[in-house]
């Protein structure tokens, strides 16, 4: 008798349907229940007070597009089995499971030249010895090893079920209607050939429009100059809490991220030594906010002014332009934009962003003609669009403690 499938009500979607008892166990697993209290997009909610939905949300989202995808290309022809299918199931749920504390802002704090996919593979390691090998398949799939490609491209490429939940996601909570794609009709026109990853024809207009919209989002949303500024202060407020740490300086703040603070620590730290693999599990989004909240009175002015501003969001403030020239020192950039520092915090903080909505170079989306040929999205869309999306807008930026 089978068991009756749990369903899940999502803001996006509606009812997300479960697919498997193994799913469900793997959702239900505390590698996976930690991203509920990891945030998407990190410090945004700064700017956008209702980004406060979470890595958790956006995997189960991804997982919902994922089995859209792959009832579309069954109905195409392509044969997919169930071990596939479930197994695809899990890759995308827990494409996510590597980042840390804020997502993308503290992985280069925390963990020493460590990108979080690695962490991502290293979980996926262990759950599936803790699952008896039962996600060895959605493990190749993840890291690409499995023969049939398509079901990589659908986990990570430049058109994968990822962006597609994340751009509608995104859009929906921060209220920036310009991120909002047609994903479904998108979906709708995926097709497999030669066990790659296509868009049909009629789809290019729909690709563009995504494209587009990724582009625009990335400027109005996770490159906001706003929230730029506060994930400066927050970086740079954990730079000097290493070194107050090293200088034996005492600080209450969460044990994990002291840990993480006062060690370097590395993937390979993370699947050879238990200890470490402990406390990067424990450490989610409270550890900061807990640790903030406790630094406004540090005995470090500059820790006790950052804590102070991110908790009450009063902000460094920025310029960020294109043609900005942040080579000069630091006093003679104060006195070229006649910068207001605060002197008794005087902190001043350069570097540069850039962005394109696509790159030819990565992995070119491929179009599959009416006459069953097929094109590179470079060949086939006008070359001023082509331009547009794959120009690669970089800003410069200075950021600083103002009066």
């Amino acid at each position: 008798m089978n068991s009756i499938k749990k369903i899940i009500n999502d803001p996006i979607y509606g009812f997300i349907t479960v697919p498997s008892s193994l799913v469900q166990e793997v959702i239900e697993h505390p590698y996976f229940q930690r991203l509920r209290r990891i945030k998407q997009l990190g410090l945004t909610e700064l700017v956008y007070p209702g980004a406060t939905h979470t890595r958790l949300h956006h995997g189960l989202g991804a997982m919902f597009l994922m089995s859209q995808a792959l009832d579309v290309l069954q109905n195409k022809g392509t044969l997919i089995m169930e071990i596939e299918r479930e197994a695809a199931h899990i890759a995308i749920l827990l494409h996510d499971i590597g980042h840390g504390p804020f997502s993308h802002v503290l992985e280069t704090c925390l963990l020493t030249d460590t990108h979080h996919e690695e962490v991502t593979l290293v979980l996926l390691e262990k759950l599936n010895e803790e699952f008896n090998g039962k996600l060895s398949l959605a493990l190749a799939m993840f890291k690409n090893d499995y023969h049939r490609g398509f079901f990589h491209q659908l986990i990570s490429s430049q058109l994968d079920v990822d962006r597609l939940d994340y751009l509608n996601r995104d859009s929906f909570y921060t209220g920036v209607v310009e991120g909002q794609i047609g994903a479904e009709r998108i979906i709708k026109m995926i097709n497999v050939i030669d066990n790659e990853l296509v868009i049909e024809e009629k789809g290019l207009l729909s690709l563009e429009n995504y494209l587009n919209a990724r582009k625009l989002m990335y400027w109005q949303v996770y490159l906001h100059k706003t929230a730029l500024s506060a994930e400066n202060m927050l970086q740079h407020l954990f730079m000097l809490l290493k070194d107050a740490l090293n200088n034996a300086i005492d600080l209450d703040i969460s044990p994990s991220l002291k840990y993480f603070l006062k060690n370097k620590i590395n993937a390979n730290n993370l699947r050879e030594d238990k200890n470490a693999l402990h406390n990067f599990i424990v450490l989610d989004d409270s550890d900061i906010w807990f640790s903030i909240k406790n630094l406004v009175n540090a005995p470090v002015d500059n820790i006790s002014a950052l804590a102070n501003g991110l908790l009450n969001r009063n902000l460094f403030k920025i310029i960020l332009e294109e043609n900005l020239d942040i080579s000069l020192e630091k006093s003679e950039l104060v006195e070229k934009h006649k910068l207001k520092i605060n002197k008794k915090v005087s902190l001043l903080l350069t570097g540069s962003i850039s962005h394109s909505g696509y790159n030819p170079k990565e992995d070119n989306i491929k179009i599959l003609m009416k006459n069953n040929t097929i094109l590179d999205f470079s060949q086939k869309t006008e070359s001023s669009n082509l331009a547009a999306l794959s120009n690669i807008i970089k800003k410069n930026y200075i950021c600083y403690s103002h009066r």
